[in-house]
């Protein structure tokens, strides 16, 4: 009940937030592109790569911040070999971690080609038993070229167990 009660909330100060930026928009931007990943903390124990899909929609603020909404697809690759994990321990297939992240994004340009931000939400688990958790994902990103941007991240998701990683991303901005 709690995550719903949050999820609502994120909803709900976001759309308002929009809504009172329509104003002072003078710019818009759909960014899509992909990003890969290492995951550290608990799910290091059985994951050792991560692939993923970032789409977002950034307002333009003011000259040196945008706010947005931002979403995507990650797929953590599980190792299938025997899992020790909580209370599950066993051997065989098992699925890989899957998360739809939804969440607001904003970014601060200290200079046309440099930005710093983060984007804060909740992720969705897709796959049977992930029930998902607070999202959270610092960034920084180059300018590599007027429509191309090159970003690190970190990647925190709050579950029944640590989902933390480090990613690299090639965003596209139309």
């Amino acid at each position: 009940m709690k995550k719903k009660t949050f999820v609502l909330v994120i909803i709900a100060l976001v759309t308002v937030g929009f809504s009172s930026m329509a104003q002072r928009v003078d710019r818009t931007n759909f960014k899509a592109g992909i990003h890969a990943g290492v995951p550290f903390g608990d799910i290091s124990d059985f994951s050792n790569f991560e692939i993923g899909l970032d789409l977002g929609y950034h307002w333009g603020v003011s000259e040196l911040i945008d706010a947005g909404i931002s979403t995507g697809f990650m797929n953590a690759f599980i190792n299938n070999d025997t899992v020790d994990f909580g209370p599950v321990e066993a051997q065989g297939d098992f699925p890989n971690i899957q998360y739809l992240p939804v969440a607001g994004a904003f970014r601060i340009y200290p200079t046309y080609d440099f930005k710093l931000g983060a984007d804060v939400g909740y992720a969705i688990g897709i796959n049977d038993g992930n029930t998902g958790g607070l999202y959270i994902r610092p960034m920084v990103g180059v300018n590599i070229s007027s429509t191309t941007e090159l970003n690190i991240s970190y990647v925190k998701i709050s579950d029944d167990y640590d989902f933390s990683m480090a990613a690299l991303g090639l965003l596209f901005l139309f």
